[in-house]
C-alpha cells in the first residue's frame, strides 16, 4: 500500500513536470528549474524521471523541441529556420540543424519541403528504377480512397466549445492507454463519476504519431468532470481551454481510428484551416463492447486558428 502511493506521488509529480516543459519549451528548461516544478531535489528528479520516462532530463527536452520544431516546419511557412533555432534554445543555425538531421534524416529546409504526409510515406524511398513514381501514384490512389471512405463516414462541424475539466492519467508510449484508462475507471467508479449524467471519456494526445515515434508518444486517459472533486493516487487534474475546433464525428471499428485521424487532417488543409497550438483530442459517446457491431461512436476534435 505505501508502496502504492509512493508510486502514485512520482508520477503525479512527473506530470506536473512534464506538463511544464511541454509548455514552456522556449524557455530556460534547467534541471534546477524543473526539479522545483516537481518539489524533488535536482539528483532525485533526474533518477526519477528516467526511471519512469525511459529519458534523460536532456534526452526528453531536446526531442520535444525538435518535434516541436518539425511541426512549425510543417504547418507554418511563415516561421523561419533561424527564428525557430533561436525560439527553442540552440545557440546557432548550425547547431538546430546538426540536431535536427541527427534525429529525423533530414536538414530543416528540406524536411519543410516534404508534404505533410510525404515524409512518413516516401521521403526515405531512393528514386530508382522508378520506384519512388510507383509509391507516388499508390500514394495519390490511397488518398482518394481515403477521402472516399471520409465522406460516407463522417459528419464535419466547426465548432466553438467550452471548457472541459478532466482528471487524467498519463502513460508515454501507445501501448499503455489501456492500463492508463484501467486506472482511471478504478479510481472513478468508487467516486460515482459515471452515474453523472452528461460524463465521457477522452483521450487527449499531447504528440503527433507522424513527429513523435509511437513508444514515446504521450497520451492521457481522461474522463469529463461535471462538478469539481479531489484526486488522488496519481490522478491528475488538467483543463480543454474553450476555442475552435474541428469535430469529425464518425462511428467506427477501433482499427479504423488511424484511417479517421489521418482523413480529418486532410480536410483541414484541403479546407485552409491551420491547427492552433493545442492538443487534439477524442470523446466517446458510448462503449463499443456493447455496439451489436463492436463499434465506437465518437467525435474526434482538431484546435484550429
Amino acid at each position: 500500500m505505501i508502496e502504492n502511493q509512493i508510486q502514485n506521488d512520482y508520477i503525479s509529480r512527473i506530470n506536473k513536470a512534464l506538463q511544464f516543459i511541454d509548455e514552456n519549451l522556449d524557455a530556460d528548461l534547467s534541471l534546477e528549474n524543473i526539479s522545483k516544478v516537481a518539489c524533488y531535489s535536482p539528483f532525485h528528479f533526474h533518477r526519477i524521471f528516467k526511471a519512469i520516462t525511459n529519458e534523460t532530463l536532456n534526452a526528453y527536452i531536446l526531442r520535444r523541441r525538435l518535434e516541436k520544431a518539425a511541426a512549425v516546419l510543417k504547418y507554418k511557412a511563415e516561421v523561419s529556420i533561424a527564428e525557430l533555432s533561436l525560439q527553442y534554445g540552440f545557440t546557432s543555425n548550425s547547431s538546430f540543424t546538426r540536431a535536427f538531421k541527427k534525429f529525423y534524416g533530414l536538414a530543416p529546409a528540406q524536411f519543410r519541403k516534404q508534404n505533410p504526409d510525404w515524409f512518413s510515406k516516401i521521403s526515405q524511398v531512393e528514386s530508382k528504377n522508378g520506384q519512388k513514381n510507383i509509391l507516388f501514384e499508390k500514394y495519390i490512389c490511397n488518398i482518394n480512397n481515403l477521402k472516399y471512405w471520409f465522406d460516407m463516414n463522417a459528419k464535419i462541424e466547426i465548432k466553438e466549445i467550452s471548457k472541459l475539466d478532466l482528471a487524467y492519467v498519463t502513460c508515454i508510449g501507445h501501448n499503455g492507454i489501456g492500463e492508463a484508462y484501467d486506472k482511471l475507471v478504478k479510481w472513478a467508479i468508487p467516486n460515482g463519476l459515471f452515474e453523472i449524467p452528461g460524463t465521457k471519456m477522452v483521450t487527449l494526445y499531447h504528440d503527433s504519431f507522424k513527429i513523435t515515434a509511437a513508444d514515446k508518444v504521450r497520451i492521457s486517459a481522461c474522463i469529463t468532470l461535471i462538478n469539481p472533486i479531489k484526486v488522488a493516487d496519481g490522478i491528475g487534474l488538467t483543463t480543454i481551454e474553450k476555442g475552435k475546433f474541428i469535430v469529425g464525428s464518425f462511428e467506427i471499428r477501433m482499427n479504423e481510428f488511424e484511417k479517421s485521424w489521418n482523413a480529418l487532417f486532410l480536410w483541414m488543409a484541403e479546407n485552409g484551416y491551420k491547427k492552433a497550438d493545442r492538443n487534439p483530442f477524442e470523446l466517446y459517446h458510448n462503449d463499443y463492447r456493447q455496439h451489436p457491431e463492436n463499434k465506437c461512436i465518437v467525435d474526434f476534435y482538431i484546435p484550429v486558428l
